[in-house]
């Protein structure tokens, strides 16, 4: 049944054998240089447009917000100097560092104000507005229910900020560094609309400013002098390459083409360890991987014995153990067990079934909603061309094919996969998501049902939102973390959304290159990093 993963894998390193090689780029003399594999395309530069994890490792090096990633990830201040919080928890009053967007123009707190009703316009289409809904009348200004001047965000002065929120959030500081609550520069977007983060438009505020942007080639930053830390940056320029193909990433690595790549193929751990020693990093991630199945498109998936049976059919000790073979963990809940506040006792209730008794219970739900050798369910699944997930794909296809379904598959290079799943033009789904900061209501707030385009599967349930609601107003942090379990064993009693696997972060990272920290939110901030003398240009 796991013979055609196996040979798409040999497919895969045959393909990678025959792509063109791209060589380092020049450095400037005296000048210090990154080239930085980045997995993907990067579709948007824009901070409040952008949606992915892939995105934010070049944004994040674009732009500041109040808080950024420290070299563990950590909430470090950023423009935030200092700050005080109102005794309710629902005033938070920032005081700003003095700083310059990279044009020369001063950042203010006016700027602040600009982003946030700007991401909350219903023009600006972010898929990211929800998380906004934390300010007051921030779902209200997105549904259009309240004028932007409403929203909990306010200028007191030109560096005085203060956000009033609809209910406490002790995590705020790790939400603040999201690049959804970066500030973006009202002056720039008025000159010049949409275009205003390409390279001859562009205005930032961060360690780096946009000097070049070549699709399907390079982004090329330089350091930016404007910085307000700028003398503790060390690099001087860097080229994030997009590198689907993580075969030939790390051969360009071998190469010293790249100095690092932010993947590597699952599968080849052991190999990559003996071929780059020193190179490979892998350390426990807040991500699950799992599957959304598009219930308001495909009216199969709007059953739960559907639902089920396709969860309980799904081999994850084979995923973790013979095809990821990166310290993968089956994933039987959602929220990472090393998740901040994360509930004890969270699980699908089947998952101490051996397998050959799930597949069994499978194949007689399906049977129970109509489906077997006289009728059996046809599933399209869409996903993005990256090895690890053409590897997946195949390994559920075979599973399913084994319950008696006919399957098919659709690969799409990254960014359309996800375009297409947030237009829910997609019949099944697979991705995993990233923590955006350290607490379980990043990965339960994907499932409101106010979420919007990244709750990929549709999910909808007035309890699950109701118990979320309490979690925001309760002060306690125990009975904060019991709601937010209870609201996380709903979602998979429900079969809400498919777990696969515990991610594992996987980089190979040269032994040139210091400051680069293993960490499980897995940011890594490019202020923070160096090189060796010995790798300069």
């Amino acid at each position: 049944m796991k013979l055609p993963v196996l040979l798409a894998l040999a497919a895969s390193l045959a393909v990678a054998a025959c792509q063109p090689q791209v060589s380092r780029p020049p450095c400037p003399p005296g000048k210090t240089c990154l080239a930085w594999g980045n997995n993907t395309e990067a579709g948007s530069l824009d901070p409040q447009k952008a949606s992915m994890v892939d995105e934010f490792a070049i944004i994040g090096d674009l732009y500041t917000g109040l808080f950024t990633d420290g070299p563990d990830a950590s909430p470090t201040p950023a423009l935030a100097e200092s700050w005080t919080t109102s005794p309710d928890g629902l005033t938070w009053t920032f005081r700003l560092r003095p700083s310059k967007w990279t044009d020369g123009r001063p950042v203010t707190a006016e700027d602040f104000v600009f982003a946030y009703r700007r991401i909350l316009d219903p023009a600006t289409a972010s898929s990211y507005a929800y998380l906004l809904y934390l300010l007051e009348n921030g779902e209200a200004v997105n549904e259009v229910r309240a004028g932007p001047e409403t929203l909990g965000v306010r200028a007191l002065d030109p560096l005085t900020l203060q956000l009033k929120l609809e209910h406490p959030a002790p995590y705020l500081p790790a939400l603040l560094k999201h690049h959804s609550f970066f500030p973006v520069p009202a002056h720039a977007l008025k000159a010049h609309g949409d275009a205003w983060t390409r390279p001859e438009n562009f205005v930032g505020n961060g360690a780096f400013r946009l000097v070049d942007w070549k699709l399907g080639d390079h982004i090329r930053v330089v350091k930016n002098p404007e910085f307000f830390d700028a003398a503790s940056v060390c690099v001087d320029q860097i080229d994030y390459f997009p590198t689907p193909d993580s075969v030939m990433a790390e051969r360009r690595v071998a190469r010293g083409e790249l100095d690092l790549n932010t993947n590597f193929q699952s599968s080849r751990v052991q190999r990559l360890r003996e071929t780059l020693p020193g190179h490979v990093r892998t350390y426990p991630a807040l991500a699950t991987s799992y599957i959304a199945l598009n219930t308001a498109g495909v009216p199969a998936f709007r059953d739960i014995r559907v639902r089920r049976a396709l969860s309980m059919g799904l081999d994850r000790d084979f995923i973790t153990g013979k095809l990821m073979r990166a310290g993968q963990k089956p994933a039987y809940s959602f929220v990472p067990p090393a998740t901040a506040g994360h509930g004890e006792g969270v699980g699908l209730r089947w998952a101490g079934m051996p397998f050959a008794a799930r597949q069994a219970e499978a194949k007689r739900l399906l049977a129970e909603a109509g489906y077997g050798p006289g009728n059996p369910l046809s599933v399209e699944i869409k996903v993005g061309n990256s090895p690890d997930n053409l590897l997946l794909s195949q390994a559920v296809a075979a599973d399913w094919t084994a319950l008696g379904l006919k399957v098919s598959t659709v690969q799409n290079e990254g960014q359309i996969a996800f375009a297409a799943y947030r237009q829910k033009d997609f019949q099944v789904g697979m991705m995993s998501w990233y923590a955006d900061f350290n607490d379980p209501l990043t990965f339960l707030g994907l499932f409101r049902s106010d979420t919007g385009q990244q709750n990929y599967s549709g999910y909808a349930n007035p309890r699950y939102d109701a118990l979320l609601d309490q979690a925001d107003l309760e002060p306690d942090a125990g009975r904060r973390a019991r709601l937010l379990a209870q609201a996380e064993q709903l979602l998979l009693d429900e079969e809400g959304i498919l777990p696969v696997f515990q991610v594992v972060s996987r980089a190979l990272v040269s032994p040139r290159v210091s400051g680069w920290t293993d960490n499980v939110e897995n940011f890594h901030r490019a202020r923070w990093v160096c090189v060796k003398p010995e790798a300069r240009g």
